[in-house]
């Protein structure tokens, strides 16, 4: 066993990255490593398995921004265990550091002195650096090992520095610089102290309206700063949306997908780029895209705000595609009562299956939550956007005249099913015809008068009863459930859909009541 000094000893250091010390050796270790710069400078240098880092990540780094793992690289799949970050993206990093001066730093990259790690993505790592020329803090977002080989991801990486770079605006990440070092590309940004909107997410799930109204304004002015440079963004969720620490401030982050709306690379069919929760339907389905998909997935971001859960799940991405192209989220207001109606209208023109029918624009759907904001702030003062009655006036006849067609169709489908199907006929016939009126004796003549007429030689024939037939339904098959197991969920569906137009509808105005056509009321 070997002794615990005051004294640096690399043998215990080996020990501890071993994890086979023994408890009451690991806690002396510890409080040596408290007090020895060197020693740490010395285990952070040398903790070469990416599983160490994640597990000494809690006083080893700064936990500000947990950057999602993203699955695909336009089509391209990233290899991942379950999802976790790819093994060996952190130490790859950490391998390329460089020497440093401060004990208080581990290393240096790309000029930068490195602080720690921020986070780590599919994408790669993000490391929070210092630049002394200028006495700030940066984050530096370097490409994994692992993909500075892949002409695809380094092409996606380079896109994300040039569009980010394009578009400036107080909600949109800017970028410092774009350089390399020892082979890897890396992005320079400024740091931001705070968390994703995805960890907020986890964390409060729904959110008070005034908060998700505040929040969907800036990510809609950042995004229509994006939009005037002819760029779609493809990847708006919560996870790319970062809350600046101490200061009401929503910065728009991740342009690694965006794209030029004119771009030929945006028409490919069968590829799909993207979080499968947050894609609007023309993006699940591999169509060309517009501006207008951001706003869907706007909508799905803020419908997440106000709900606690995302509007579409599955299991499986495929089943999360189907539900986005093929049905209509569970209504808001259903969820949670708490979110006004003028506010889950507004969501669901955002999510519109069909883009002619969303709001036309960032700048649009900006202006709104801009008076939606000031009417909640003064709402004796401040009346909610006419746009969203003028929305439900254009919209709500669809709903009814899709409703009206399914319940007419579940309505023939059901009749066809029930009168098609062949009855079991069971006919009582009598073998011996019985008289409706017994013989009566004397003893019964009163009895029978109390309740009919005596027979009388002028009364008619007493007439026997005639054979009944009594159809009874036979059990339906196999095949007749399932069809009726399906019109019921088409039932269910369009209930969802009668409850949000009926949500709709409470916000037309009023008809108003106008003397001149009621003829018998008016005065005269």
């Amino acid at each position: 066993m070997p002794e615990i000094r005051s004294s640096c000893n690399p043998e215990m250091l080996n020990l501890f990255l071993k994890q086979v010390l023994q408890p009451d050796e690991e806690e002396l270790f510890h409080s040596h490593l408290d007090r020895c710069e060197s020693c740490q400078k010395k285990l952070e240098q040398n903790a070469a398995d990416p599983d160490w880092w994640r597990d000494a990540s809690d006083f080893l780094i700064a936990d500000e921004i947990d950057l999602e793992i993203q699955a695909t690289l336009d089509g391209e799949a990233i290899e991942t265990d379950d999802g976790a970050i790819p093994r060996g993206s952190i130490a790859g990093v950490m391998d390329q550091l460089l020497p440093t001066d401060y004990p208080e730093m581990i290393g240096r990259f790309g000029g930068y002195e490195i602080v720690g790690v921020i986070g780590c993505g599919g994408m790669g790592v993000v490391l929070k650096g210092f630049e002394s020329a200028l006495n700030r803090f940066v984050a530096i977002k370097v490409l994994a090992p692992h993909l500075a080989t892949s002409g695809a991801a380094r092409n996606r990486f380079s896109r994300e520095g040039q569009s980010a770079a394009s578009v400036v605006h107080p909600n949109v990440v800017s970028i410092h610089r774009v350089s390399q070092a020892n082979g890897l590309p890396f992005l320079v940004m400024p740091y931001i102290g705070g968390e994703s909107l995805q960890k907020r997410s986890d964390r409060d799930g729904a959110l008070p309206v005034s908060a998700v109204v505040r929040i969907g304004l800036q990510v809609c002015r950042g995004l229509a700063a994006a939009h005037a440079q002819g760029l779609v963004h493809r990847d708006v969720k919560p996870a790319n949306i970062l809350l600046e620490k101490d200061v009401d401030r929503i910065i728009l982050t991740d342009f690694g997908l965006a794209r030029a709306a004119d771009d030929a690379s945006m028409t490919k069919s069968g590829v799909l780029a993207g979080t499968p929760q947050y894609m609007s339907p023309e993006q699940a389905r591999g169509e060309r895209l517009d501006q207008r998909s951001d706003l869907f997935s706007l909508g799905s971001v803020l419908y997440t705000l106000c709900t606690g859960r995302p509007p579409f799940r599955a299991e499986t991405s495929y089943g999360i595609l189907r539900k986005i192209t093929d049905t209509q989220p569970r209504p808001i207001r259903e969820i949670n009562p708490d979110i006004p109606s003028w506010m889950a209208t507004l969501i669901a023109s955002l999510q519109s299956k069909n883009p002619d029918d969303r709001i036309n624009s960032a700048e649009e759907a900006a202006n709104l939550l801009e008076q939606c904001l000031a009417h909640l702030q003064q709402p004796d003062l401040q009346p909610l956007p006419a746009e969203l009655n003028a929305w439900n006036k254009r919209r709500w006849p669809k709903w009814v005249t899709s409703s009206l067609a399914t319940g007419i169709m579940i309505c023939v489908v059901v009749g066809s099913l029930w009168f098609n199907h062949e009855p079991n006929e069971i006919t009582a016939n009598h073998s011996e015809t019985e008289t409706v009126a017994p013989s009566v004796t004397s003893k019964n003549e009163p009895l029978v008068s109390a309740y009919a007429p005596a027979e009388t030689d002028d009364s008619p024939p007493v007439r026997t009863a005639e054979p009944v037939e009594i159809a009874v339904q036979a059990p339906l098959t196999d095949q007749e459930i399932s069809e009726l197991e399906d019109l019921f969920d088409d039932v269910q569906s369009l209930q969802d859909d009668l409850k949000l137009m009926e949500s709709n509808l409470q916000l037309l105005d009023p008809p108003q009541f106008n003397p001149a056509f009621e003829p018998e009321l008016r005065t005269n």
